[in-house]
């Protein structure tokens, strides 16, 4: 046996690395990022900010002073405390380890994002995906179902979902709440909130077993890696115990800092993209062969319908065109012939839709 073979477990060899393509040249409209830049004046103020800060220190250890400005300008309940991470992913790892032992199981809607089930069997958990309907809404009994058949220690529910970008129904998600009870917790991934204006934030007192999980990645700060999540203090005091030391950098505390105190710059931005989303979808759905999904996120998830030009082709056709998004057809069955697509600044939007028109011609 070789050495790999010797060291590296089994299902971590039979994966493969999570691929991000390089972007170069490309109007890049794949990874939901808010295109726009900061003002001139606050970049210069970021900037004398970032200059200030002690390379050479460690960051201070509990964040307390970012956490309040977090807990006040992006509306935690009075009351709540918030865990950081670098990004939703590590605070996923963190609940992966938290709750992870012998047996334990991971159970979210399918399809969905990629790493609650790869942060799931990371940690020695087995993922349980439930299939959401064909229109993208939750099956709500098959949920209820598998939860009272698997027990789940971790219920993930993105909210709106990624990469369907549809809000789920309120009610069915109380109802799961309520489901889990006190043998698991039930995870709200509200990373797209910026553009839903939808929330269970506001009901966690009402909840013991809820966590609120956010990134300020999609309101335009994804450079900086920063995720919080918000639960009652009992839960966070536990998945605080296993979160690294020193997990969130000096300049992305400082830059956080910062951009709190201009966050009406970042919603107002938000607000742009809202708009444009429907401006997009209006533009898609008056193209033949196309049927686009409805979306409370910044992108639209659309289908080339049967008969039309495959999507693999529609996608190359769009690369061809120097045009990036996100082929999601081969993900799960129910995506089959879909596309997913950043909303973006009109400018490119309009180098997108003109793209996609000349992709989808015979």
């Amino acid at each position: 046996m070789s050495l790999i073979d010797n060291i590296i477990r089994p299902d971590v060899r039979a994966l493969s690395a999570y691929h991000v393509p390089d972007a170069s040249g490309f109007v890049k409209l794949d990874a939901m990022e808010n295109p726009y830049p900061l003002p001139d004046a606050l970049r210069a103020q970021l900037g004398s900010r970032l200059a200030e800060v002690a390379l050479n220190r460690y960051p201070v250890p509990g964040y307390a002073q970012l956490k309040r400005k977090i807990c006040t300008e992006l509306g935690v309940p009075a009351g709540f405390d918030v865990v950081l991470g670098n990004g939703s992913d590590e605070l996923i790892a963190i609940l992966s380890t938290a709750c992870a032992r012998p047996g334990a199981k991971v159970l979210a809607p399918v399809p969905g994002f990629v790493m609650y089930a790869m942060s799931a069997r990371f940690a020695g958990m087995e993922f349980v995906g439930v299939p959401l309907r064909p229109d993208f809404s939750l099956d709500k009994p098959a949920m209820l179902a598998a939860i009272a058949a698997q027990r789940p220690l971790i219920t993930y529910l993105a909210y709106p979902n990624n990469p369907t970008g549809n809000l789920y129904d309120a009610g069915d998600i109380a109802d799961i709440l309520r489901a889990v009870g006190d043998s698991g917790v039930v995870v709200v991934d509200e990373a797209y909130q910026p553009f839903a204006q939808a929330s269970f934030m506001p009901r966690l007192a009402e909840f013991d077993n809820l966590v609120v999980m956010r990134t300020v990645s999609k309101l335009g700060l994804a450079g900086i890696r920063l995720g919080y999540m918000s639960g009652n203090g009992a839960l966070l005091a536990e998945f605080d115990k296993v979160r690294p030391p020193y997990n969130v950098n000096v300049l992305t505390e400082a830059a956080a800092d910062f951009m709190l105190d201009h966050a009406a710059v970042l919603d107002a931005q938000a607000a742009i993209l809202r708009a444009e989303r429907e401006r997009l979808a209006a533009a898609l759905a008056a193209l033949p062969g196309l049927q686009v999904f409805p979306s409370a996120a910044n992108f639209l998830l659309i289908r080339v319908l049967p008969g039309e030009i495959p999507a693999d082709r529609v996608f190359s056709r769009l690369l061809d065109r120097k045009v990036l998004i996100k082929n999601v057809g081969k993900m799960h069955p129910l995506l089959e012939n879909c596309l997913r697509v950043t909303v973006s600044t009109p400018e490119e939007n309009k180098l997108f839709l003109d793209a996609m028109q000349a992709s989808l011609a015979p």
